[in-house]
């Protein structure tokens, strides 16, 4: 099936379009030395809650599409770990002009399971500005590649419980 070349195909198996996102400027996710919020994120097409990071309010309706599309890899992260991680785990949740995969609020952590698009150069690109964005909120980015989630599980499962602090 082709695509426009204005939409990206994201997601699992049954994979959802979203439109094109504005252009990032360098610096614009910081307003006064803090985190983006208040005009600047209203500028952007941002909902700035107060209790949470800003997203565009637009992804809501892909994130709950995603949630019920998830690939193989994404499914037995949640399945058989993330569901059970001692802080509570968000899937496919908006940050900004984009939607990860996994999101850790307690932790500041995002997790990325990257399918092989990701791994081309116009794919580095973007998720290195991706990335970039994400750590603008103080985010911690990681990332595994399907194949690391399916094939080496023991490693993956180690990384993530060494993010997590220890118990009280």
């Amino acid at each position: 099936m082709a695509m426009p070349p204005d939409y990206r195909l994201c997601g699992g198996a049954g994979g959802v379009e979203i439109p094109p996102q504005p252009p990032l400027e360098r610096g614009e996710c910081f307003v006064g030395g803090d985190f983006m919020g208040g005009e600047n994120s209203r500028r952007r097409g941002l909902v700035d809650p107060d209790f949470a990071l800003a997203y565009n309010p637009k992804n809501v309706r892909y994130c709950r599409r995603m949630r019920r599309a998830m690939t193989p890899a994404e499914s037995r992260l949640w399945h058989e770990y993330l569901k059970f991680y001692p802080f509570r785990v968000l899937r496919q949740r908006p940050i900004d002009h984009y939607i990860v995969d996994f999101y850790c609020a307690r932790l500041k952590l995002v997790i990325e399971v990257d399918g092989a698009r990701h791994f081309t150069r116009d794919g580095r690109a973007y998720d290195a500005t991706r990335t970039a964005v994400l750590r603008s909120y103080g985010l911690q980015v990681v990332r595994f590649s399907n194949d690391e989630v399916l094939y080496r599980w023991e490693s993956v499962c180690r990384r993530l419980t060494a993010l997590a602090p220890p118990p009280e």
